[in-house]
């Protein structure tokens, strides 16, 4: 049976059978990016915001489980002590103390928590995000489709450090979604890349002067 006819005869079921399938491949996603690099290179800060590998790992799992936890009443049971510090930052970094090995393990916990909440309740389920202020009454369905756009987004930037660090790209581990280039070839498709971009270069120009500026 297709996915289409499972619809036509139970919208509900199949609205969250995607949902689970988007939400499972993207969190196995990010934490692929992980594999295969040394403990330094998942730590360490790439961007001048300090956005690291691990870090990103780390707070989609942190979002997660709350989104799926107690703001639809059905609490992740073992809530990360990082998320009670006075910071606004402390889940986007692994400390000393935090290795790999246990971030992997929370972040495993919480995204099968998630698979549970969306298999045990109706995405009708209402819910509360109280940091959302007057918007903060949700539905089930609501969040996860909030918590896949936020996965997705934070899963892009985790594609960018990860090839910035190892030159390592692709969509999953069994699906690489790029062209069919060896190096010498995207070598070649950087230098003309950059040749039109130097073409542009100057004020007054590209976005600036698309926006009038």
């Amino acid at each position: 049976m297709t996915a289409d006819q499972d619809a036509d005869r139970d919208p509900d079921t199949a609205r969250t059978a995607r949902l689970r399938r988007s939400l499972r491949l993207a969190n196995e996603a990010l934490v692929w990016k992980l594999v295969g690099l040394s403990e330094r290179d998942q730590r360490r800060p790439l961007t001048p915001t300090g956005t690291n590998l691990l870090g990103l790992v780390k707070h989609v799992a942190s979002v997660e489980s709350e989104y799926f936890g107690f703001v639809v009443d059905r609490p992740f049971p073992d809530p990360p002590s990082w998320l009670q510090e006075e910071s606004d930052d402390r889940d986007m970094w692994a400390s000393a103390e935090e290795s790999p090995e246990f971030i992997i393990a929370f972040a495993h916990r919480v995204f099968a928590h998630v698979d549970e909440t969306l298999v045990a309740l109706q995405l009708d389920t209402p819910g509360r995000v109280p940091w959302w202020g007057p918007q903060g009454d949700v539905t089930l369905e609501q969040v996860a489709v909030h918590t896949l756009a936020e996965v997705n987004r934070h899963l892009g930037h985790a594609d960018i450090l990860r090839e910035l660090i190892d030159g390592s790209a692709g969509l999953r581990a069994d699906v690489s979604n790029l062209a069919d280039r060896d190096a010498s070839a995207w070598s070649d498709h950087v230098r003309k890349l950059q040749a039109i971009a130097d073409r542009f270069d100057g004020p007054g120009s590209g976005a600036d002067a698309a926006a009038g500026r």
